[in-house]
Order: structure tokens, then C-alpha cells, then sequence
């Protein structure tokens, strides 16, 4: 039944009119009808009333009151006015179904009643009261039932879907509010501990070597960070209303793009890595969705090349802008991780590119992470794809955030 209720559609409202038409044709070839019928002024006012039907049917009050002129003169003139009646009943049902006020419908009912009244019931040969009540009935009553009938039926279809979407917005918001109360209550109270008791160890650990109190401090400022975002995240999930769509779950000022990337960089290079950073100047003038989007995509690219090509690997960052397009890619020589990955316990060289499989351990790194998916997922909505793959001894990554 699904493409009966496609019909009703207001755009199908040509093809309606256009199997009128035909079975209108069909009555005139096929029909019974009395020797010599139909005659010419017969098809005159049949194809009439098609022109008009096909012509007006997107205004269904000016198609109705053609149809119904049309009907008045065949009355008039035809021994066999068919044709029109089904044409005035028919635009009566449009009337029903896409006249906003009520009392229109209502006014176009009494003109067609009162058409048939003056001009059909003069000529009838059965008792008035049986001839008025077959008009109500199918000529005019039917024809509005009919249309009030799939036009209730519109809006209650359109009801249940607006509760729906309302009953999937108000789950979703749950979900958002479980989702803020686990990150503040369990993730956000571990890390600020962590920050905590490296700030501790940093000031009671008397005659600290320089390498470690830089690794404390560096420690220190990584979860004062981290917590700043888990912050500001569980801001987003709590009250989303400020957030434009799924991507923006927070935000960076473009302006501070370059700066937040040379950061990511400084960390990387903590680590032992040795990262060169081509970063164009004009990134400071995309906009805040897709710079935090090119900021995490570096984080994450940044720190699966020092985890799976080992801290001895050389990594370069391409960032450049190109017609308000954004390129980005990260490239990285293999380092030692290839050749070491099955003795240590790490995947084979340039396994964080890989499709995670199905299954425990499965994913972007040892721990079955899904650094990958996420990358990829956040570059799918702002219309990119990302790729990667082997290049030379190591491997790439590399996207382009579309305008």
C-alpha cells in the first residue's frame, strides 16, 4: 500500500491527474454508451476538462471551479455529462485535500451541491428527496469524505513521525546526560587525580633529575588540559543546544589553530619523535569545526607514529589550505617498530591504519583501540575520506576537509 499513499503526495498531483485523464479516454472509447454517442461537443468538453485537470491541478480551488463551469455547461448540454461529473467530484477531492481553510471546503461542497440542484435535478425523473439524497451521497459526499479521509490520515502520519523524532531526540538527550555524568563522575575524577599527584611529585621529590621533572611538568600540563576538555565536553553533552552539529562536540578559535598545532608538535617531539611540521599560515582562517577537526586528526596521527613506529621515527605533518579546502597528512618512516613489533608485543609496522577486525584485542593498537574509526568518522562528516596506506618504509595517512 506504500505507493497508494506515494500517489496522494502533492507532487504526484500530475500523475492523479493524468490516470483521471486516461480512465476519463477509457469510458469515452470503451464505455457504454447510446448510438451516435459520444458525440463531438461530448469530446469537447471531455478533453476540456482533461487540459484543465492536467493544466490546474496544482491549484486545486481554480481547477475546481473549472471543472465545475464545465460541469454546469454539460448538464445543460449532454445527454451524457459523465465525464464532467467525475472531473467536478474529483477536483472537489483535491479541495479537500490541500485547501488550508476549512470553510473554503466547505463553501466549494455547497456550490457543487447547489450546481447539481439547479441545473440536474430539474431533469430527473425520480422523487426529489431520493435524488438530492443520491447527490449528497456520491457525487458530492463521497468525493469529500474521501479527501478528508487521506488528508487526516496525512496529518496523523506526520504526527506520529514528529513524536517519534521528539521520543528519539529526548533518548538521545538521556543518553548525552548518562554519557557527561560518567565522564565527570569516573574519567574526569581519575585524571584530575593523576594531575594531582604529579604536581605533588613534582614539588616532595627532592633533587629531581631535569629529564624527570620536565616529564612530570610535561604530565602535569597534559592533564590539566585534558581536563579542561573533559570540562567543556561535559558542558556540550549536558546543554547541546549551542552545538551546530555532531562534529562541533567542542571548539577551538581559529586563530589559535596554529599555535594549538605547533603544541601537539612540542608533545610529539616529548616523546622522542622527530616531527617535521609544514603547517600553512592560512589555517588560522578555516573555521572552528573543521580546525578542531585537523587539530585531533594530529593529535591521534601523532601519537599512534610513536606508538606503533616507536619513538626513534621520524614523522612529517603537511597542513596546507588550497582554495578554502583543507589538506592534511601525516607521513612517518617506519622506525624500528616494524622490525621489532612481534618481539616487544606491538602490531606489525603501521597496523593503526588498518581496519579494525571483530573481536577482543581487535582495533588500532595493543589494546584494541579505535583511534582509526574515530579519525575516519570525523572526517566522513565534514564530507572528506580518509585514506592510508604503506609509503616507502613506513606509512600515511591524509585527508582533504572540502570547503
Amino acid at each position: 500500500m506504500g505507493w497508494v499513499v506515494r500517489l496522494f503526495e502533492r507532487r504526484q498531483t500530475w500523475l492523479r491527474m493524468l490516470l483521471l485523464d486516461l480512465s476519463g479516454v477509457a469510458y469515452l472509447v470503451f464505455g457504454p454508451h447510446d448510438p451516435g454517442l459520444p458525440d463531438a461537443r461530448q469530446w469537447q468538453l471531455a478533453v476540456l476538462a482533461f487540459g484543465c485537470a492536467i493544466a490546474l491541478g496544482r491549484w486545486p480551488l481554480v481547477n475546481f471551479l473549472a471543472q465545475t463551469g464545465l460541469l454546469t455547461i454539460a448538464i445543460c448540454v449532454l445527454p451524457d455529462e459523465t465525464i464532467n461529473r467525475v472531473g467536478a467530484s474529483w477536483a472537489l477531492v483535491e479541495v479537500a485535500l490541500w485547501t488550508a481553510r476549512p470553510l473554503t471546503i466547505w463553501l466549494c461542497t455547497a456550490l457543487l451541491f447547489a450546481v447539481y440542484l439547479v441545473f440536474g435535478l430539474p431533469g430527473s425523473d425520480g422523487p426529489v428527496s431520493t435524488e438530492i439524497f443520491g447527490i449528497l451521497l456520491l457525487p458530492v459526499g463521497l468525493p469529500l469524505l474521501l479527501g478528508l479521509v487521506i488528508r487526516n490520515t496525512r496529518e496523523l502520519g506526520r504526527q506520529a513521525q514528529l513524536w517519534a523524532e521528539s521520543e528519539g531526540r529526548a533518548a538521545r538527550a538521556d543518553e548525552r546526560g548518562a554519557i557527561a555524568r560518567e565522564l565527570h563522575d569516573v574519567v574526569a575524577h581519575h585524571v584530575a587525580s593523576m594531575v594531582l599527584r604529579a604536581g605533588v611529585a613534582r614539588h616532595v621529590l627532592p633533587e629531581l633529575d631535569p629529564r624527570v621533572a620536565e616529564v612530570l611538568d610535561d604530565v602535569h600540563a597534559t592533564g590539566t588540559t585534558a581536563l579542561t576538555d573533559l570540562r567543556r565536553l561535559v558542558e556540550v553533552l549536558r546543554d547541546p543546544a549551542g552545538v551546530r552539529d555532531d562534529a562541533a562536540i567542542t571548539a577551538i578559535e581559529p586563530g589559535s589553530l596554529p599555535a594549538a598545532l605547533g603544541a601537539a608538535v612540542d608533545t610529539a617531539r616529548r616523546t622522542g619523535l622527530s616531527v617535521e611540521a609544514d603547517i600553512d599560515e592560512a589555517v588560522g582562517t578555516i573555521d572552528a569545526v573543521r580546525g578542531l577537526a585537523v587539530l585531533r586528526l594530529t593529535q591521534e596521527a601523532l601519537t599512534n607514529v610513536a606508538k606503533h613506529a616507536g619513538p626513534t621515527a621520524r614523522a612529517r605533518l603537511r597542513v596546507t589550505v588550497d582554495d578554502d579546502a583543507v589538506s592534511w597528512e601525516v607521513t612517518d618512516d617506519g622506525g624500528a617498530a616494524g622490525n621489532e613489533g612481534d618481539a616487544v608485543g606491538l602490531p606489525p609496522q603501521g597496523a593503526w591504519f588498518s581496519a579494525p577486525s571483530v573481536g577482543p584485542g581487535a582495533g588500532s593498537g595493543p589494546a584494541g583501540g579505535h583511534g582509526l574509526v574515530g579519525m575516519r568518522e570525523r572526517v566522513e562528516v565534514l564530507g572528506g575520506e580518509l585514506t592510508a596506506g604503506p609509503d616507502g618504509s613506513g606509512w600515511r595517512v591524509g585527508t582533504v576537509l572540502p570547503r
